[in-house]
């Protein structure tokens, strides 16, 4: 068979290759001499030449109608720790395939829609968030898509830089926007190099220069080029239509590039915002529409509890003692939120636990029914959990609903990490989701940061781990007076942080330091009847205080070792400590102290979190 120049290939990328073989590139013509629409061509040209060669990859079939498009969408943007909460390898493109008519392009049917990482092939969930946003696009927009409106709009951007010649060179001009920026936030461009590259009157420059959300040039009618924003409570732009002048190609990965940032934002299930109290978290989520709850469960979406407790077990256990702690409280109708929405397995089209219509005594027994995390790594799962729908059978949904609905990302740290702690219950806490993490790194580089102890009881964390770390002052939140007013409370010495850890759950007076010493002193001296480095937590009286990352601006109001951070934006955890059976750490820990600092340093140099 005469290849014309081509190369025939049996690798597929994405594993699904079995004896067809494959046709790459784009110039030439097929084996068979099959009609290739020139529109196709002319979109696949746009690509190259306002991404790159590498940014799009053609796979022709011999002897049928049909071409697949492989668009590679950089996500280097994202940062290091969000694409680890999002299972997502940040240093490779994720991968959209389009399958469309060779012959007929827009005029054909449909194109189908896969996306991948070609070396990511288990748990790739945001490839399942893409796909569908990207199938409920390409739906909407194949309404009015053709080939002949598609020329049409090409020939209207054509008109409009006549003077400047051809359409070419005006993409050439645009190269300075092509790149895909290393962050949501585009660097700053000077107005001469707009005025001689563009040629565009000094008005629409400043126009240009004045964007506070995304770097764009603007006709009278389109948007020419737009950048992912950095937070989408500006008018919902992540949910813009880009232009259609440069092709559906370059018009389907713009809007990838604009959705990817955000999709913590939105519903897995329904792609609305979120209607969480206090905003969008790290992890993706389903909301708590109850259509979205039911369509979640139904289609086996939900992160596997397997999965998790495999690869997380202490994580899964930490998880399942906050949320016990939260139940037992006699504060759990004000701290126990959210309240689980969990499919009755019997009856797929009830809820089982409803936050409409609250039972804390089925709750209880259902949580009571589910199996020690020791026993589910010691067994087979499935075993593990026939014993659990023995005992209930709301007992696994539970389980899955306490993994699924944690919106922060927590990893155990390897034993004793940060020695000073004195506890082998160390995790890397992050809960801060991108928009937030890009307007503290910015407030960082103008105010700087430094680090600083929040204490509070662990009947709390069930809570803050899905809603965040908020301002809990003056409100039905608030355990202990506000003395110092209304704020996130912090504290650079760890003895202070300690006893609001235990505060709560009858008991409400803060020990003093001498106290917490003592009880330093005496837990040290008892001797240990279990491993110290146990894995799992072998009690139900924990203490826990988390280490957080606080900008040092004016806003930080600082009484002696009492600090109010009125700006919860300005908050971010790092790590979290757990104690057990009444034990405190060092009582004389100050992260102030250059030598505390260079280890917290050292610690999260090699950890996820990198600046």
């Amino acid at each position: 068979m005469d290849l014309k120049g081509q190369y025939w290939t049996d690798d597929d990328s994405d594993g699904d290759n079995e004896s067809e073989e494959f046709l790459y590139g784009v110039q030439g013509t097929c084996a068979a001499d099959l009609y290739r629409h020139p529109q196709l061509d002319a979109d696949i040209e746009a690509v190259k030449e306002i991404y790159s060669e590498n940014a799009v990859a053609v796979r022709e079939y011999g002897t049928i109608d049909d071409v697949d498009i492989d668009l590679h969408v950089n996500i280097s943007f994202l940062d290091e720790e969000v694409a680890t909460a999002w299972k997502v390898l940040r240093t490779e493109p994720i991968v959209l395939r389009l399958r469309f008519s060779l012959s007929q392009y827009l005029d054909g049917p449909e194109p189908s829609i896969e996306v991948f990482q070609p070396s990511n092939k288990e748990g790739f969930g945001l490839g399942l968030q893409l796909k569908k946003i990207l199938g409920m696009f390409t739906s909407q927009q194949w309404k009015h898509l053709s080939n002949d409106f598609l020329k049409t709009q090409q020939e209207k951007r054509h008109s409009w830089f006549k003077t400047s010649g051809t359409i070419k060179k005006f993409r050439a001009g645009l190269s300075i926007f092509s790149p895909i920026p290393k962050s949501p936030s585009f660097p700053v461009i000077q107005d001469s190099v707009l005025k001689g590259k563009l040629g565009i009157p000094e008005a629409r420059v400043n126009r240009l220069m004045n964007r506070s959300v995304s770097c764009m040039v603007k006709n009278p009618k389109v948007e020419v080029f737009g950048y992912p924003p950095a937070s989408t409570q500006v008018g919902g732009h992540c949910k813009n239509i880009p232009t259609l002048e440069y092709g559906f190609l370059v018009q389907i990965m713009k809007y990838a590039e604009q959705r990817i940032p955000t999709l913590n934002e939105y519903c897995v299930v329904c792609d609305e915002q979120h209607v969480f109290q206090n905003g969008s978290m790290l992890k993706p989520a389903v909301c708590t529409r109850e259509l979205c709850v039911f369509s979640f469960y139904t289609l086996g979406v939900m992160s596997g509890a397997a999965e998790e407790v495999a690869t997380g077990a202490e994580v899964v256990d930490l998880l399942v003692a906050m949320c016990r702690a939260a139940l037992e409280s006699p504060r759990k109708s004000i701290i126990f939120e959210p309240y689980p929405s969990v499919v009755d397995p019997n009856d797929p089209k009830t809820l089982a636990f409803n936050p409409k219509k609250k039972n804390y005594e089925r709750l209880q027994k259902a949580l009571d029914s589910v199996m020690s995390i020791r026993e589910m790594t010691q067994g087979s799962y499935l075993e593990i959990k026939k014993q659990m729908d023995k005992l209930d059978p709301l007992a696994h949904p539970l389980l899955q609903w306490i993994i699924s609905s944690n919106r922060s990302h927590i990893v155990k740290l390897p034993l004793s990490r940060l020695k000073f702690m004195h506890t082998s219950h160390q995790f890397l806490l992050l809960s801060s989701p991108p928009a937030k993490e890009a307007r503290f790194r910015t407030a960082k580089k103008l105010y700087g940061s430094t680090f600083a102890f929040h204490g509070s009881h662990i009947e709390n964390w069930h809570s803050i781990l899905r809603n965040g770390l908020v301002n809990a002052s003056y409100t039905k939140l608030q355990l202990h007076g506000a003395a110092y007013g209304k704020g996130i409370y912090l504290s650079p010495i760890s003895s202070i942080s300690f006893g609001y850890s235990g505060m709560g759950k009858g008991q409400h007076r803060m020990p003093s330091k001498d106290e917490l010493v003592q009880r330093y002193n005496r837990m040290n001296t008892i001797p240990q009847t279990r491993s110290i480095q146990s894995r799992f937590l072998q009690s139900r009286n924990l203490n826990c205080i988390a280490l957080c990352e606080v900008i040092t601006s004016k806003d930080l109001q600082k009484h002696g070792n009492i600090w109010v951070c009125p700006v919860s934006d300005h908050v971010c955890t790092r790590f979290f400590f757990v104690y057990e059976d009444g034990q405190v750490g060092d009582a004389n820990i100050n992260t102030q102290d250059p030598k505390i600092q260079k280890e917290i340093m050292r610690v999260i140099g090699t950890q996820v979190y990198t600046n």
